[in-house]
């Protein structure tokens, strides 16, 4: 049985097989990178290592030549970008013969109105079309996505935010990535979605967990549309080319597209996910 995961030099790639070794023995997986170079890490360990890249398919072709289950972890970029180059890894695993994938999605993919949705809604589909086996990972907010936002509070700016009273189900990636490899690895999980969140919280909330792991208040900012908080954050040194990318992730929040509650963590990993003040203490540690 040969394994594969794709992205494995991200940060969420990295930890992932980082929890797939402590299960499987190295010969029985390989990884996917676009650059093999920035994997040497990982060869060392006595994981096969191919080249291969999203936008050009004939690298995907030998990339998945042989392997039986398949992680396609979703690339960065854009909407249109990342639904063409998803499309082309689905095909060549298709071309490949995998039989079975894991797709890392995102909260109710295929109703959401969240900004980055399109994608991966059209990226579930892909895989469905092609009626090969398969586990979407609809994972919630990365509780590291907030690193930033901590670094700034840890500096002495309040806690920015025009996202209201919706909540998110923050988890580490750590968790994330031990999901993603009970699934790869394990069995049973053919044909499956798991809605994969932690205990939601709104903004207040989250701000006064950040508050208990400092010992000091974390004073909250809540403005009223994205035009103000795209001023707040740009004055405060956000690149100009982040600031349409986060203004529309708070709407989103806003409008409820990431208050998903579920259980899937405990399905997957027989706990919950970390609790939020236990991975802020984490994030708070790696910063400082």
């Amino acid at each position: 049985m040969r394994l594969l995961v794709t992205g494995a030099t991200g940060k969420l790639g990295t930890k992932i097989v980082d929890a797939l070794l402590k299960t499987v023995p190295a010969n029985q997986l390989a990884v996917s990178v676009r650059n093999p170079e920035k994997a040497e890490g990982i060869k060392t360990r006595g994981v096969e290592v191919r080249q291969g890249d999203f936008d050009s398919p004939e690298t995907l072709d030998t990339a998945f030549k042989g392997i039986d289950r398949l992680l396609i972890i979703s690339a960065d970029g854009d909407n249109e970008t990342r639904i063409r180059q998803h499309t082309n890894a689905v095909s060549a695993a298709e071309r490949a013969g995998v039989k079975f994938i894991v797709y890392t999605s995102i909260v109710n993919a295929r109703e959401s109105k969240n900004m980055l949705a399109p994608t991966h809604k059209a990226t579930e589909e892909a895989i469905l079309k092609t009626g090969i086996p398969y586990s979407f990972l609809r994972n919630n907010w990365y509780l590291e996505n907030e690193s930033s936002s901590i670094e700034g509070v840890l500096a002495g700016a309040p806690w920015v935010t025009s996202a209201g009273t919706g909540k998110v189900g923050w988890a580490l990636q750590q968790d994330y990535a031990e999901a993603a490899a009970a699934v790869l690895a394990g069995n049973g999980h053919e044909n499956t979605i798991y809605e994969l969140s932690g205990k939601l919280f709104t903004q207040e909330e989250f701000a006064s967990a950040l508050g208990a792991v400092l010992g000091k208040e974390v004073p909250v900012h809540q403005v009223d549309d994205g035009a103000s908080y795209a001023e707040v954050i740009k004055g405060a040194g956000v690149p100009e080319f982040l600031i349409p990318f986060l203004v529309g992730i708070q709407k989103d929040i806003r409008e409820g597209t990431l208050e998903i509650e579920s259980s899937d963590f405990e399905k997957l990993l027989g706990r919950p996910a970390a609790p939020l003040g236990e991975g802020l203490s984490q994030i708070v540690k790696s910063i400082q």
